[in-house]
């Protein structure tokens, strides 16, 4: 199936971020929000966004424009009736993307496509809420989307080949490059990398090393662009703490557990660079 229109559930910094790489890539594309207030925030962080590829000299201005004008905002999910995909990216909250997807299937069209860009939850359990589960995704992009080159696509015990190589396609069409992951917890990315983050934790936690040594051991000593207790900091401890939760939940692996620490400094709300304290000062 071909994708010739785009809909992306949810406009914050990852909605906005596939929002903008689909339209940039020629699609036109509907996002939607709760309210006008933060449809018009997210709206705001792609002009941003634009706006700096103006300045450094990477985009024209003609293109900006041309870029914008294939994007509509909306605050009324039946503005995705005509969509051929739609992206839904918001919290990951089990029982809202059900019912996100259970609206999704009534409004969109029988050949739609349905994607959740969740990087933890079942993409079962989701497509379960539709009456299309063969048509149902996942598709996990990364922080800050228009940036980073991987699409991980997850596909259920339920996914149509069909509907694989429609997204693939759609993936590589945006200039990512593609791995497809089975449905179990974490899929590929997260599954190897939240143990490595966890255990920096747990090594500071127990007082082992400072954050600046364990940051430097990862980075000087096995040549990762950033330390696991920044790259936190700069996912959000919040965001952390959620993945960690889920992934513990379905799978009982001791490996995935939050330590002590994560939980407490996330309940004092020191969710890294978003707040400006998490396992460093940004202030």
């Amino acid at each position: 199936m071909e994708i010739k229109k785009v809909g992306v559930l949810g406009c914050g910094l990852m909605g906005a971020g596939i929002a903008q790489i689909s339209a940039q890539s020629n699609y036109p594309v509907v996002v939607s929000e709760i309210n006008e207030e933060l449809l018009n925030k997210g709206l705001k962080i792609i002009d941003k966004t634009l706006a700096k590829s103006v300045e450094k000299g990477k985009l024209a201005e003609q293109d900006k424009a041309a870029i914008q004008s294939r994007l509509k905002g909306t605050t009324n999910v039946e503005d995705f009736a005509d969509c051929d995909l739609i992206v839904e990216a918001v919290v990951e909250n089990m029982d809202l993307k059900k019912k996100i997807f259970a609206d999704l299937d009534r409004i969109c069209p029988s050949h739609a496509v349905l994607a959740t860009n969740t990087s933890c939850l079942s993409v079962t359990e989701i497509a379960m809420a539709t009456k299309r589960p063969d048509q149902v995704i996942g598709m996990h992009f990364f922080n800050p989307v228009p940036v980073m080159k991987l699409l991980e696509v997850v596909t259920t015990i339920v996914s149509s080949e069909e509907t694989l190589k429609t997204v693939k396609a759609f993936g590589e069409s945006l200039g990512k490059t593609v791995i497809v992951a089975k449905d179990t917890p974490a899929f590929i990315v997260n599954r190897v990398l939240t143990p490595l983050m966890l255990e920096a934790i747990r090594v500071l936690e127990a007082g082992l090393a400072t954050r600046e040594d364990i940051d430097n051991g990862m980075v000087l000593g096995c040549n990762h662009p950033m330390g696991p207790l920044t790259l936190a900091d700069f996912v959000g401890l919040d965001t952390m703490y959620y993945i960690t939760e889920a992934m513990y939940a379905e799978s009982k692996d001791p490996k995935f557990a939050a330590p002590l620490l994560l939980k407490r400094m996330v309940t004092a709300g020191q969710l890294g660079r978003k707040t400006g304290k998490g396992f460093y000062d940004y202030t």
